[in-house]
């Protein structure tokens, strides 16, 4: 299968293109830019701003699924509107050329903070652990943005039924959990305490957008995608009565165990952040 991948160039995106390849499917790359640190640049590389979209819905033609996953990944470096703006233009250009180029299995990137988060002055959760159902309390531009994007796809599959979009709501990817924790303990604490310590490995995000790809219903899911751990070596039940006494609990948290529910991707489409 030839699938199109955006954000080719990031670090997610040349996970994603590596593992797609090893599965065997042939991969368009479309970047703005090319892959920095000396990665080789993919065959069939595009240059294109997933913004300009007569210009993806051309990048487009031929291929058989697309993963999207270009974009801004936070509020912190570039103004609101800046993210806000390339975000969801980027995300609905992307679900439109995909319709307009008869694709008809689309994997987006979201986000854990798709129900507010990370960037929020103080996340607001209504329980632990976090699944899909949770309501959202968006309040920053990034994560109004990814919530966005997923009721776009909504809109896509009540337009085109025949579709199958796969929402991944990532959380702090990284190569590994101790890059992840590294990064995470040199972060503002309370951003820290607002995304629930959690992170996703580089490995387990290329895996799932293969296996998105190769699904066979119809219609839109929106999946987490967290390990099953945490970065902190701490007591997870202790983390959250000290700093979340007010929520409640549906189960317990033994162990270093994450704040998120990632069962329903375990579901639908067999994932697991480590291989069995």
């Amino acid at each position: 299968m030839l699938v199109a991948v955006t954000g080719a160039s990031g670090a997610v995106g040349s996970a994603v293109v590596n593992g797609l390849a090893h599965s065997g499917h042939s991969v368009r790359a479309i970047d703005r830019h090319p892959p920095r640190d000396n990665t080789e640049i993919p065959d069939d590389f595009r240059t294109v701003d997933v913004c300009d979209h007569p210009a993806l819905r051309d990048a487009l033609k031929g291929c058989q699924a697309l993963v999207h996953l270009a974009g801004i990944a936070s509020p912190l470096h570039q103004h609101a509107t800046t993210v806000h703006n390339t975000n969801v233009v980027g995300s609905y250009n992307a679900l439109t050329a995909a319709t307009e180029n008869d694709i008809a299995t689309v994997c987006l990137a979201s986000s854990i903070n798709a129900i507010g988060g990370a960037f929020s002055r103080r996340a607001r959760y209504d329980y632990f652990p976090v699944d899909e159902q949770h309501p959202t309390y968006n309040e920053d531009p990034y994560s109004l943005s990814k919530w966005i994007g997923e009721h776009q796809a909504d809109n896509t599959v009540r337009r085109h039924p025949h579709m199958s979009i796969t929402s991944l709501r990532l959380h702090g990817a990284n190569p590994d959990r101790r890059t992840a924790a590294n990064q995470a303990h040199a972060t503002d604490p309370t951003r820290l305490i607002n995304h629930l310590w959690g992170y996703v490995r580089l490995d387990a995000c290329a895996r799932a957008c293969a296996l998105a790809i190769e699904t066979d219903w119809h219609g839109h899911e929106v999946l987490q995608l967290v390990a099953p751990d945490t970065v902190m070596d701490t007591d997870s039940g202790d983390l959250a009565r000290r700093h979340w006494p007010e929520v409640p609990l549906r189960q317990t948290l033994t162990g270093n165990s994450g704040f998120y529910d990632c069962t329903k991707a375990r579901r639908l489409l067999g994932w697991t952040h480590d291989e069995r």
